[in-house]
């Protein structure tokens, strides 16, 4: 009787070979190689990255800030001062952290820092008249941006006035899932909750919208 020849068994990995771990995305290798070259010294180099890093988030990061600020310039400062606070720290970035949740987390912070100085503001700065009776005086509006053209319509002002109302925690979690569309799992990591709190958040404001939406109809 023939004999059945032996089958091959794959050699296992040598003893201290890398795990190759997923592929980064394309943001996260831009800000991995940015973060090596600061590391190396070379920072005109990683200014020279870091800028198709900027031109890969700006449109995202404006459409995000707008929707916590609702002004246009207030908007433009914080995105700004998101990218000038990844640069300084980026070499306490994670790269096995998407860049994108580590990015929009200092964003959202920013904004919400800024939303509480614009309050002080406000409470504290009240203009005058010339005859000295106190007015309310609208900015100037400047043309408006694609970001703002978008949420200019009726809905999209109902929409984001329900957000407004929300409490902080669900606002940024609906903020993050629905606006910069991240998943639940990224949320968790950026915000330090775990994924079942972040959806209880989520369906929360999601319940909450709808009925601010449907008594504002």
């Amino acid at each position: 009787m023939p004999r059945t020849p032996p089958r091959r068994v794959a050699a296992p990995a040598a003893a201290g070979s890398p795990v190759q771990g997923p592929p980064l995305s394309k943001d996260s290798a831009i800000a991995a190689d940015v973060k090596a070259l600061v590391m190396s010294g070379a920072r005109d180099a990683a200014r020279e990255r870091f800028a198709d890093l900027v031109a890969l988030q700006q449109r995202r990061a404006v459409r995000i800030a707008y929707q916590y600020l609702r002004d246009v310039h207030d908007a433009d400062e914080a995105v700004q001062d998101a990218f000038v606070k990844v640069f300084t720290h980026i070499a306490s970035y994670r790269e096995d952290l998407p860049f994108e949740v580590w990015f929009t987390r200092i964003l959202v912070n920013g904004c919400l820092d800024l939303r509480k100085a614009r309050g002080r503001r406000l409470r504290w700065a009240v203009p005058m008249s010339p005859a000295g009776d106190t007015v309310s005086h609208e900015p100037i509006a400047p043309d408006p941006s694609p970001e703002a053209r978008l949420v200019a319509a009726e809905r999209g002002r109902q929409i984001a006035a329900a957000v407004e109302q929300l409490p902080e925690r669900q606002r940024t979690v609906f903020t993050l899932c629905q606006v910069a569309e991240h998943s639940t799992s990224e949320v968790s990591q950026a915000l330090g909750l775990s994924e079942a709190t972040v959806r209880v958040h989520l369906f929360r404001a999601i319940r909450k919208l709808r009925r601010l939406l449907e008594h504002e109809r």
